[in-house]
């Protein structure tokens, strides 16, 4: 069994097909279709069903082997390679568009001009897929929202109260604060499901008993913004990113729930290695947002 096998495995059911998964490798598809047919030879079991390109019952049970086996050979070229006192570096990291610019852009100009030979390699998904990404070892640090599972170790970075941001001729606009009774025959306008942020309010609505329309889902701020102009629904949002993305006909009040706070962190495996890249990351972090407070000013 090879790591280049390995690889080829998780890529193709990952990308959903041989082909990209020969792109994402920057090989041919008759090589990646050679390695997964040696895999499944090797472990005398087919892994992947051909005709729904999906992980067969063995496959299930294989790619988190995999996963594992794939993650723990970057752990050890990384913690080799600073052993070895390797100067240059890189930096893998994850962030969600809902605050991850607004939070951490102001880091990296820093970061690169402490360490200039760190090369930040940077992924935007939702919070969810992060959290897949940091298991899967395709990042080490992610952002995510807390609570995390028993898999991770975090750092705290910031706390914010959720907004409810309402369409025009909504009768809560008025207040200053509203809880899930006040939506209770609104439509929402959520995130897509790869964003976590999701959970808050679901869980939300979950505890008083109600089960809301869902008018659309967006991963694009700026279009859910519009659409709750349009008057299709309200969305909900954390206070930062509500305030940068303020609109006419839009009324932003406090969503007055328990536990709907937005809690964000960085995470990594709690069993993986930490480079000095990702170490610096955290400490640079914990100094610009030091107890979870607001950011100071780094020099």
């Amino acid at each position: 069994m090879e790591f280049r096998t390995l690889q080829a495995f998780v890529e193709v059911l990952r990308r959903g097909g041989f082909s990209a998964a020969a792109t994402a490798l920057n090989s041919t598809q008759p090589t990646v279709s050679k390695a997964i047919k040696q895999l499944e030879d090797e472990l005398r079991t087919p892994l992947i069903d051909r005709s729904r390109m999906s992980a067969t019952a063995a496959g299930e049970i294989a790619l988190k082997r995999a996963q594992a086996i794939l993650a723990e050979r970057d752990d050890l070229l990384r913690e080799l390679g600073e052993l070895r006192g390797l100067k240059r570096g890189a930096l893998s990291l994850g962030i969600s568009p809902i605050g991850g610019s607004t939070l951490f852009a102001p880091l990296f100009a820093v970061y690169a001009k402490r360490y200039p030979h760190i090369d930040i390699r940077l992924q935007e998904q939702g919070s969810r897929r992060l959290e897949e990404m940091v298991v899967e070892g395709e990042v080490e640090l992610a952002a995510s929202l807390l609570p995390v599972g028993e898999e991770f170790d975090f750092q705290p970075v910031r706390t914010e109260p959720m907004m409810a941001l309402l369409p025009p001729g909504h009768p809560a606009r008025a207040r200053s604060a509203a809880g899930v009774a006040a939506f209770r025959d609104t439509p929402l306008v959520l995130f897509d499901s790869a964003f976590a942020i999701n959970r808050l309010v679901e869980d939300a609505f979950s505890r008083r008993g109600v089960t809301p329309v869902v008018a659309a889902r967006s991963g694009q701020i700026d279009f859910m913004v519009e659409l709750v102009a349009a008057g299709l629904g309200v969305a909900f949002m954390p206070e930062s990113v509500a305030a940068l993305h303020r609109h006419p006909a839009v009324a932003a009040v406090r969503f007055a729930e328990p536990r709907t706070d937005w809690r964000l962190a960085l995470v990594w495996r709690k069993s993986g290695f930490l480079s000095a890249a990702a170490r610096a990351w955290l400490d640079l972090t914990a100094e610009v947002y030091p107890a979870d407070t607001r950011p100071t000013t780094p020099s």
